[in-house]
Protein backbone atom coordinates (compact mmCIF):
# COMPACT_ATOMS: atom_id res chain seq x y z
CA UNK A 1 0.00 0.00 0.00
CA UNK A 2 1.98 2.97 -1.30
CA UNK A 3 -0.41 5.73 -0.26
CA UNK A 4 -2.04 6.64 3.05
CA UNK A 5 -4.26 9.65 3.64
CA UNK A 6 -5.08 11.13 7.04
CA UNK A 7 -8.28 13.07 7.83
CA UNK A 8 -10.59 13.79 10.74
CA UNK A 9 -13.77 12.31 9.21
CA UNK A 10 -14.00 9.92 6.25
CA UNK A 11 -17.38 9.86 4.51
CA UNK A 12 -18.45 7.12 2.12
CA UNK A 13 -21.06 8.40 -0.32
CA UNK A 14 -21.52 11.74 -2.11
CA UNK A 15 -25.29 11.77 -1.79
CA UNK A 16 -27.37 14.38 0.04
CA UNK A 17 -26.45 12.96 3.46
CA UNK A 18 -22.69 12.75 2.93
CA UNK A 19 -22.47 16.17 1.29
CA UNK A 20 -24.55 17.86 4.00
CA UNK A 21 -22.42 16.23 6.69
CA UNK A 22 -19.24 17.57 5.12
CA UNK A 23 -20.80 21.05 5.00
CA UNK A 24 -21.77 20.99 8.68
CA UNK A 25 -18.36 19.66 9.69
CA UNK A 26 -16.65 22.38 7.65
CA UNK A 27 -18.84 24.98 9.34
CA UNK A 28 -17.29 23.78 12.62
CA UNK A 29 -13.76 23.70 11.20
CA UNK A 30 -13.57 19.90 10.98
CA UNK A 31 -11.79 18.43 7.94
CA UNK A 32 -13.37 15.56 6.00
CA UNK A 33 -12.84 13.46 2.88
CA UNK A 34 -15.72 12.11 0.78
CA UNK A 35 -15.36 9.15 -1.58
CA UNK A 36 -17.90 7.85 -4.10
CA UNK A 37 -17.50 5.19 -6.75
CA UNK A 38 -19.63 7.11 -9.26
CA UNK A 39 -18.60 9.92 -11.57
CA UNK A 40 -19.81 13.43 -10.90
CA UNK A 41 -21.94 13.25 -14.02
CA UNK A 42 -23.58 10.02 -12.85
CA UNK A 43 -24.45 11.52 -9.47
CA UNK A 44 -25.85 14.73 -10.89
CA UNK A 45 -27.62 13.07 -13.81
CA UNK A 46 -29.81 10.57 -11.96
CA UNK A 47 -33.33 12.01 -11.87
CA UNK A 48 -34.99 11.19 -8.53
CA UNK A 49 -38.03 12.42 -6.67
CA UNK A 50 -37.65 15.20 -4.17
CA UNK A 51 -40.57 16.13 -1.94
CA UNK A 52 -38.86 17.94 0.91
CA UNK A 53 -40.23 19.02 4.23
CA UNK A 54 -40.36 22.70 5.06
CA UNK A 55 -37.68 22.39 7.73
CA UNK A 56 -35.39 20.34 5.49
CA UNK A 57 -35.18 23.05 2.83
CA UNK A 58 -34.79 25.83 5.38
CA UNK A 59 -31.97 23.92 7.10
CA UNK A 60 -30.20 23.22 3.80
CA UNK A 61 -30.30 26.95 3.03
CA UNK A 62 -29.20 28.09 6.50
CA UNK A 63 -26.32 25.60 6.64
CA UNK A 64 -24.96 26.86 3.32
CA UNK A 65 -25.30 23.42 1.73
CA UNK A 66 -27.72 24.48 -1.04
CA UNK A 67 -27.51 28.25 -1.50
CA UNK A 68 -29.77 28.17 -4.57
CA UNK A 69 -32.62 26.29 -2.88
CA UNK A 70 -34.51 29.51 -2.21
CA UNK A 71 -34.93 30.05 -5.96
CA UNK A 72 -34.89 26.44 -7.26
CA UNK A 73 -37.08 24.61 -4.73
CA UNK A 74 -40.74 24.89 -5.73
CA UNK A 75 -43.21 25.63 -2.97
CA UNK A 76 -46.11 23.19 -2.61
CA UNK A 77 -49.02 24.30 -0.46
CA UNK A 78 -50.89 21.00 -0.46
CA UNK A 79 -51.67 17.64 -1.96
CA UNK A 80 -54.81 16.09 -3.42
CA UNK A 81 -55.94 12.67 -2.23
CA UNK A 82 -58.54 11.08 -4.50
CA UNK A 83 -61.07 8.57 -3.18
CA UNK A 84 -64.78 8.01 -3.78
CA UNK A 85 -64.04 9.37 -7.26
CA UNK A 86 -63.37 12.88 -5.91
CA UNK A 87 -60.35 14.98 -4.89
CA UNK A 88 -59.83 15.90 -1.25
CA UNK A 89 -57.22 18.62 -0.76
CA UNK A 90 -54.91 19.12 2.19
CA UNK A 91 -54.11 22.83 2.59
CA UNK A 92 -50.74 22.79 4.36
CA UNK A 93 -50.45 26.50 5.29
CA UNK A 94 -54.02 26.63 6.60
CA UNK A 95 -53.49 23.54 8.73
CA UNK A 96 -49.86 23.96 9.86
CA UNK A 97 -48.60 27.42 8.86
CA UNK A 98 -45.95 25.71 6.74
CA UNK A 99 -45.61 24.11 3.32
CA UNK A 100 -43.58 21.46 1.54
CA UNK A 101 -41.25 21.77 -1.47
CA UNK A 102 -40.69 20.01 -4.73
CA UNK A 103 -36.90 19.94 -4.99
CA UNK A 104 -35.75 16.97 -7.12
CA UNK A 105 -32.80 15.16 -5.61
CA UNK A 106 -30.53 15.69 -8.60
CA UNK A 107 -31.06 19.45 -8.25
CA UNK A 108 -30.14 19.23 -4.57
CA UNK A 109 -26.98 17.29 -5.47
CA UNK A 110 -25.90 19.68 -8.22
CA UNK A 111 -26.09 22.56 -5.73
CA UNK A 112 -24.39 20.62 -2.92
CA UNK A 113 -21.50 19.38 -5.05
CA UNK A 114 -20.80 22.81 -6.53
CA UNK A 115 -20.86 24.34 -3.06
CA UNK A 116 -18.49 21.81 -1.51
CA UNK A 117 -16.02 21.82 -4.40
CA UNK A 118 -16.08 25.62 -4.41
CA UNK A 119 -15.11 25.56 -0.74
CA UNK A 120 -12.16 23.22 -1.40
CA UNK A 121 -13.77 20.01 -0.14
CA UNK A 122 -11.70 16.86 -0.76
CA UNK A 123 -14.34 15.02 -2.81
CA UNK A 124 -13.07 11.95 -4.65
CA UNK A 125 -15.25 10.66 -7.47
CA UNK A 126 -14.63 7.26 -9.10
CA UNK A 127 -13.12 6.05 -5.83
CA UNK A 128 -14.56 2.79 -4.52
CA UNK A 129 -14.63 1.85 -0.84
CA UNK A 130 -13.52 -1.79 -0.69
CA UNK A 131 -13.01 -2.41 3.06
CA UNK A 132 -13.61 -0.87 6.46
CA UNK A 133 -11.30 -1.64 9.38
CA UNK A 134 -12.82 -0.96 12.79
CA UNK A 135 -10.48 0.53 15.40
CA UNK A 136 -10.01 3.62 17.56
CA UNK A 137 -8.79 5.21 14.33
CA UNK A 138 -10.91 3.55 11.63
CA UNK A 139 -9.35 2.79 8.24
CA UNK A 140 -11.20 3.06 4.95
CA UNK A 141 -9.53 1.14 2.17
CA UNK A 142 -10.34 2.54 -1.26
CA UNK A 143 -9.51 1.89 -4.90
CA UNK A 144 -9.19 4.43 -7.68
CA UNK A 145 -7.62 4.47 -11.15
CA UNK A 146 -4.13 4.65 -9.64
CA UNK A 147 -4.58 1.75 -7.24
CA UNK A 148 -5.55 1.01 -3.64
CA UNK A 149 -4.79 3.15 -0.58
CA UNK A 150 -5.96 3.69 2.99
CA UNK A 151 -7.76 6.67 4.51
CA UNK A 152 -7.09 6.78 8.26
CA UNK A 153 -9.52 8.89 10.25
CA UNK A 154 -10.83 9.79 13.69
CA UNK A 155 -14.37 8.87 12.66
CA UNK A 156 -15.89 7.09 9.65
CA UNK A 157 -19.42 7.61 8.33
CA UNK A 158 -21.30 5.40 5.89
CA UNK A 159 -23.68 7.49 3.80
CA UNK A 160 -23.40 5.00 0.96
CA UNK A 161 -26.97 3.89 0.39
CA UNK A 162 -28.93 0.69 0.79
CA UNK A 163 -26.02 -1.51 -0.33
CA UNK A 164 -23.69 0.07 2.19
CA UNK A 165 -20.22 -1.40 2.67
CA UNK A 166 -20.09 0.30 6.08
CA UNK A 167 -23.33 -1.10 7.54
CA UNK A 168 -22.06 -4.67 8.20
CA UNK A 169 -19.26 -3.28 10.35
CA UNK A 170 -21.77 -1.33 12.43
CA UNK A 171 -24.56 -3.92 12.74
CA UNK A 172 -22.64 -7.17 12.36
CA UNK A 173 -24.19 -8.14 9.00
CA UNK A 174 -25.49 -6.56 5.81
CA UNK A 175 -29.08 -7.24 6.97
CA UNK A 176 -28.66 -6.49 10.67
CA UNK A 177 -31.92 -4.81 11.61
CA UNK A 178 -35.66 -4.83 11.05
CA UNK A 179 -37.07 -5.53 7.59
CA UNK A 180 -40.43 -5.62 5.86
CA UNK A 181 -41.24 -6.25 2.21
CA UNK A 182 -44.61 -5.17 0.86
CA UNK A 183 -46.78 -7.24 -1.51
CA UNK A 184 -46.94 -4.51 -4.12
CA UNK A 185 -44.69 -2.16 -6.06
CA UNK A 186 -44.94 0.98 -8.16
CA UNK A 187 -44.80 0.94 -11.93
CA UNK A 188 -43.20 4.30 -12.68
CA UNK A 189 -43.00 6.20 -15.93
CA UNK A 190 -41.21 9.41 -16.85
CA UNK A 191 -43.22 11.21 -19.51
CA UNK A 192 -42.56 14.27 -21.65
CA UNK A 193 -45.84 16.03 -21.02
CA UNK A 194 -47.27 19.11 -19.36
CA UNK A 195 -48.45 19.18 -15.77
CA UNK A 196 -51.88 17.88 -14.97
CA UNK A 197 -51.73 19.51 -11.54
CA UNK A 198 -49.54 21.99 -9.65
CA UNK A 199 -49.58 19.66 -6.62
CA UNK A 200 -49.03 15.95 -6.05
CA UNK A 201 -52.09 13.79 -6.60
CA UNK A 202 -52.57 10.55 -4.65
CA UNK A 203 -55.37 8.23 -5.74
CA UNK A 204 -56.79 5.35 -3.69
CA UNK A 205 -58.99 3.84 -6.38
CA UNK A 206 -60.82 0.49 -6.39
CA UNK A 207 -58.22 -0.67 -8.94
CA UNK A 208 -55.26 0.30 -6.79
CA UNK A 209 -53.06 3.25 -6.02
CA UNK A 210 -51.75 5.91 -8.41
CA UNK A 211 -49.57 9.00 -7.95
CA UNK A 212 -49.08 11.97 -10.25
CA UNK A 213 -45.96 14.01 -9.49
CA UNK A 214 -43.93 16.65 -11.30
CA UNK A 215 -40.29 17.00 -12.30
CA UNK A 216 -40.44 20.08 -14.51
CA UNK A 217 -43.08 21.96 -16.51
CA UNK A 218 -42.52 19.51 -19.38
CA UNK A 219 -41.46 16.31 -17.58
CA UNK A 220 -43.77 14.36 -15.29
CA UNK A 221 -43.30 11.26 -13.12
CA UNK A 222 -46.35 9.03 -12.74
CA UNK A 223 -46.85 5.75 -10.87
CA UNK A 224 -49.46 3.07 -10.41
CA UNK A 225 -49.55 0.15 -8.02
CA UNK A 226 -48.49 -3.18 -9.53
CA UNK A 227 -47.25 -6.64 -8.65
CA UNK A 228 -43.55 -6.63 -7.65
CA UNK A 229 -42.80 -9.18 -10.39
CA UNK A 230 -44.27 -7.03 -13.18
CA UNK A 231 -42.11 -6.79 -16.30
CA UNK A 232 -41.55 -3.08 -17.14
CA UNK A 233 -41.61 -3.91 -20.86
CA UNK A 234 -44.87 -5.87 -20.73
CA UNK A 235 -47.07 -2.84 -21.55
CA UNK A 236 -47.43 -0.63 -24.58
CA UNK A 237 -47.46 3.12 -24.01
CA UNK A 238 -51.19 3.18 -24.75
CA UNK A 239 -51.81 0.49 -22.13
CA UNK A 240 -49.79 2.39 -19.53
CA UNK A 241 -51.72 5.61 -20.07
CA UNK A 242 -55.02 3.70 -19.98
CA UNK A 243 -54.09 2.07 -16.67
CA UNK A 244 -53.11 5.39 -15.10
CA UNK A 245 -56.28 7.06 -16.34
CA UNK A 246 -58.37 4.20 -14.92
CA UNK A 247 -56.87 4.86 -11.47
CA UNK A 248 -57.84 8.59 -11.58
CA UNK A 249 -61.20 8.59 -13.37
CA UNK A 250 -62.10 12.17 -12.44
CA UNK A 251 -59.04 13.80 -13.99
CA UNK A 252 -57.96 13.85 -17.64
CA UNK A 253 -54.25 13.06 -17.87
CA UNK A 254 -52.07 14.82 -20.42
CA UNK A 255 -50.36 12.08 -22.42
CA UNK A 256 -46.93 12.26 -24.02
CA UNK A 257 -43.91 10.15 -24.96
CA UNK A 258 -42.68 7.87 -22.18
CA UNK A 259 -38.92 8.22 -21.80
CA UNK A 260 -38.39 5.86 -18.86
CA UNK A 261 -40.22 3.00 -17.17
CA UNK A 262 -39.33 0.92 -14.13
CA UNK A 263 -40.78 -1.11 -11.26
CA UNK A 264 -39.97 0.07 -7.74
CA UNK A 265 -40.27 -2.55 -5.02
CA UNK A 266 -41.50 -1.47 -1.59
CA UNK A 267 -39.27 -2.27 1.37
CA UNK A 268 -38.87 -0.92 4.86
CA UNK A 269 -35.62 -1.37 6.76
CA UNK A 270 -34.14 0.01 9.97
CA UNK A 271 -30.64 -0.98 11.06
CA UNK A 272 -30.37 -2.46 14.54
CA UNK A 273 -27.99 0.37 15.51
CA UNK A 274 -26.52 3.40 13.76
CA UNK A 275 -23.14 3.41 15.48
CA UNK A 276 -20.35 1.14 16.61
CA UNK A 277 -17.33 2.77 18.22
CA UNK A 278 -15.94 5.35 15.82
CA UNK A 279 -18.13 4.33 12.89
CA UNK A 280 -21.72 5.41 12.09
CA UNK A 281 -24.26 5.07 9.28
CA UNK A 282 -26.86 7.57 8.08
CA UNK A 283 -29.50 7.90 5.36
CA UNK A 284 -30.33 4.88 3.21
CA UNK A 285 -27.39 3.00 4.71
CA UNK A 286 -29.32 3.08 7.99
CA UNK A 287 -32.96 2.89 6.88
CA UNK A 288 -35.28 2.78 3.88
CA UNK A 289 -39.01 3.49 3.60
CA UNK A 290 -41.70 3.12 0.94
CA UNK A 291 -41.86 6.31 -1.15
CA UNK A 292 -45.54 6.98 -0.37
CA UNK A 293 -44.80 9.28 2.55
CA UNK A 294 -41.95 11.16 0.83
CA UNK A 295 -39.67 10.79 3.85
CA UNK A 296 -36.42 9.32 2.47
CA UNK A 297 -34.18 12.37 2.00
CA UNK A 298 -35.81 14.13 4.95
CA UNK A 299 -34.86 11.25 7.25
CA UNK A 300 -31.28 11.43 5.98
CA UNK A 301 -31.05 15.14 6.77
CA UNK A 302 -32.40 14.53 10.29
CA UNK A 303 -29.73 11.85 10.86
CA UNK A 304 -26.97 14.17 9.71
CA UNK A 305 -28.13 17.15 11.77
CA UNK A 306 -27.87 15.05 14.93
CA UNK A 307 -24.64 13.28 13.93
CA UNK A 308 -22.80 16.46 12.94
CA UNK A 309 -23.38 18.00 16.34
CA UNK A 310 -22.30 14.79 18.05
CA UNK A 311 -19.07 14.75 16.04
CA UNK A 312 -18.40 18.40 16.85
CA UNK A 313 -18.61 17.64 20.57
CA UNK A 314 -16.45 14.53 20.22
CA UNK A 315 -13.72 15.84 17.93
CA UNK A 316 -13.41 19.41 19.18
CA UNK A 317 -14.15 19.01 22.89
CA UNK A 318 -13.62 15.34 23.66
CA UNK A 319 -17.20 14.91 24.92
CA UNK A 320 -18.36 11.37 24.10
CA UNK A 321 -21.86 11.67 25.57
CA UNK A 322 -23.60 13.00 22.43
CA UNK A 323 -22.13 10.32 20.14
CA UNK A 324 -22.95 7.64 22.72
CA UNK A 325 -26.60 8.71 22.57
CA UNK A 326 -26.74 9.36 18.82
CA UNK A 327 -28.30 6.07 17.72
CA UNK A 328 -31.04 5.99 20.36
CA UNK A 329 -32.00 9.61 19.75
CA UNK A 330 -32.04 9.24 15.97
CA UNK A 331 -34.18 6.11 16.18
CA UNK A 332 -37.15 8.03 17.59
CA UNK A 333 -37.59 10.08 14.43
CA UNK A 334 -36.71 7.12 12.20
CA UNK A 335 -39.50 5.00 13.63
CA UNK A 336 -41.98 7.90 13.48
CA UNK A 337 -41.14 8.25 9.78
CA UNK A 338 -41.45 4.51 9.29
CA UNK A 339 -44.90 4.61 10.85
CA UNK A 340 -46.04 7.48 8.64
CA UNK A 341 -44.74 5.79 5.49
CA UNK A 342 -46.42 2.50 6.42
CA UNK A 343 -49.67 4.29 7.30
CA UNK A 344 -49.82 6.29 4.06
CA UNK A 345 -49.04 3.14 2.09
CA UNK A 346 -51.59 0.87 3.77
CA UNK A 347 -54.29 3.57 3.66
CA UNK A 348 -53.99 4.14 -0.10
CA UNK A 349 -52.90 0.79 -1.60
CA UNK A 350 -55.02 -2.27 -2.18
CA UNK A 351 -53.44 -5.48 -0.86
CA UNK A 352 -53.52 -8.49 -3.21
CA UNK A 353 -55.67 -10.48 -0.77
CA UNK A 354 -58.01 -7.59 0.09
CA UNK A 355 -61.75 -8.31 -0.04
CA UNK A 356 -64.73 -5.96 -0.03
CA UNK A 357 -64.60 -5.63 3.74
CA UNK A 358 -61.02 -4.39 3.50
CA UNK A 359 -61.93 -1.94 0.75
CA UNK A 360 -64.87 -0.48 2.68
CA UNK A 361 -62.77 -0.25 5.87
CA UNK A 362 -60.06 1.60 3.93
CA UNK A 363 -62.61 4.07 2.55
CA UNK A 364 -64.00 4.51 6.06
CA UNK A 365 -60.55 5.48 7.28
CA UNK A 366 -60.04 8.02 4.49
CA UNK A 367 -63.51 9.54 4.95
CA UNK A 368 -63.02 9.82 8.71
CA UNK A 369 -59.59 11.42 8.30
CA UNK A 370 -60.64 14.03 5.76
CA UNK A 371 -63.98 14.88 7.39
CA UNK A 372 -62.16 15.98 10.54
CA UNK A 373 -60.05 19.13 10.77
CA UNK A 374 -57.98 17.37 13.42
CA UNK A 375 -57.46 14.42 11.08
CA UNK A 376 -56.42 16.65 8.20
CA UNK A 377 -54.05 18.58 10.47
CA UNK A 378 -52.50 15.35 11.75
CA UNK A 379 -51.75 14.20 8.19
CA UNK A 380 -50.51 17.65 7.13
CA UNK A 381 -48.17 17.94 10.12
CA UNK A 382 -46.64 14.57 9.32
CA UNK A 383 -46.24 15.53 5.66
CA UNK A 384 -44.57 18.94 6.11
CA UNK A 385 -42.36 17.50 8.85
CA UNK A 386 -41.23 18.04 12.40
CA UNK A 387 -38.47 20.14 13.99
CA UNK A 388 -34.98 18.62 13.99
CA UNK A 389 -33.42 17.27 17.15
CA UNK A 390 -29.89 18.53 17.66
CA UNK A 391 -27.22 18.06 20.31
CA UNK A 392 -28.18 21.46 21.71
CA UNK A 393 -31.96 20.97 21.67
CA UNK A 394 -34.62 21.41 18.99
CA UNK A 395 -34.07 23.30 15.72
CA UNK A 396 -37.27 24.58 14.18
CA UNK A 397 -37.36 26.63 10.99
CA UNK A 398 -39.05 30.04 11.33
CA UNK A 399 -42.54 30.10 9.87
CA UNK A 400 -42.99 31.85 6.52
CA UNK A 401 -43.52 35.59 6.86
CA UNK A 402 -46.84 35.31 5.03
CA UNK A 403 -48.80 32.01 5.11
CA UNK A 404 -50.75 31.58 1.90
Amino acid sequence: MSRTLRTRVAIVGAGPAGLLLSQLLANDGIESVIVDQRTRADIEGTVKAGTLEYGTVQFLIQSGSTPHAATVAERHDGIEVWFDGEPHRLDFPALTGRHAYLYPQHSVLIDQIATRLGAGQDLRFETTAVAVIDSDQPVLRVQDAEGAYDIVCDFLVGADGARSIVRPVVTGSSHGGYFREYPYAWFGILAATTRVSKELMYSASPDGFALISQRTDTLQRLYFQCDPETDPDAFTEAELWAELQRRIPGKTLQQGPITRRDVLRFRSFVASTLRRGRIAIVGDAAHTVPPTGAKGINMAVADVVLLAGSLRELLLYGDERPIDGFSDRAMKRIWSSQHFSWWMTSMTHRAPDADEFDRHRQLGELRTLFSSEGGRRYLAEYYVGWPFETVDGIWSAPLPAVAA
